[in-house]
């Protein structure tokens, strides 16, 4: 090609294409030789501009905004679910040397029933506070039994203490409602005689864990519980001696029905059984 322009241009003309020539050649060497990973690098860095700082406030925007919206239908956000988690990570329970089923109202308050009647907490009525128990003399003792054995709302059975009689939370029903305003008679508590153990107290409780698997459908030929007729025959002779049958084992009953506490304590679920069978 410079030939050409040599043989058919002038000399200035010829210096002035060798010159553009000249520059062509190096603008494309300098193409050629420029580094590809720079624009790559530069993609890089404006995709982070537009991508990664956006993100980065929006995730600080939640941070600082989560917990704010607080769903009241969650079964977490519950009465008895926020009382749960209230109730402080231990609790002092007093011992009462009183045997079971003759405690009375006030040591059962005192010992079981204050950790929330005492400040009211889980919306339960405060005592002495007329105004809060008002609505629940209302209803009559029955009715504040029935709750308080079965448990009612956030509060559990028995108060969340099972070795309770009847007896003992009708006591404490009385005494907390007489507080607030009522007029309850509840059980007397009957004197025990020598080392008598109440048979409506633990005599009931060792019935229900034990005996209860035979007695209460007859199963093995065993006098079934309440079956008066069943059990007119085992006490023919009288109770103090089927006690002591039933204490040594009979036919396939086992000694004291398997039971492995001591001849009073089953004594007391023997004449549990015996004073409902009558």
């Amino acid at each position: 090609m410079l030939e050409l322009v040599r043989a058919y241009d002038s000399p200035y003309k010829y210096s002035h294409w060798l010159k553009l020539h000249e520059i062509i050649k190096r603008r494309g060497s300098g193409m050629a030789n420029s580094d590809p990973s720079k624009s790559k690098h530069l993609t890089v860095i404006i995709l982070v501009v537009l991508i990664g700082i956006p993100l980065f406030f929006f995730l600080l925007i939640k941070l600082f905004t989560s917990g704010t919206s607080i769903d009241t239908a969650s079964p977490t956000m519950t009465q008895e679910a926020i009382a749960a988690r209230l109730q402080p990570v231990g609790q002092i329970k007093i011992v009462d040397s009183a045997p079971p089923g003759s405690r009375s109202g006030k040591t059962v308050y005192e010992t079981v029933c204050f950790a929330c009647h005492a400040t009211g907490a889980a919306n339960s009525p405060k005592f002495g506070d007329a105004s809060a128990w008002a609505p629940r003399i209302a209803k009559g003792y029955d009715a504040l039994i029935k709750s308080a054995l079965n448990g009612f709302n956030a509060m559990p059975a028995r108060g969340g203490s099972p070795d309770l009689t009847d007896d003992e939370v009708k006591r404490a029903i009385a005494y907390m409602a007489n507080a607030g305003g009522a007029q309850f008679q509840g059980p007397a508590i009957v004197a025990a005689t020598g080392s008598a153990i109440d048979p409506n107290g633990k005599g009931k409780e060792i019935y229900q864990t034990i005996c209860v698997a035979c007695h209460a459908t007859g199963v093995a030929n065993a006098p079934k519980f309440g079956d008066k007729a069943a059990w007119a025959p085992r006490l023919k002779d009288g109770v103090d001696n089927a006690v002591a049958i039933a204490i040594k084992g009979l036919n396939v009953m086992p000694p004291k029905g398997g039971y492995t506490g001591s001849d009073e304590e089953f004594k007391a679920a023997a004449l549990y059984m015996i004073n409902n069978s009558k």
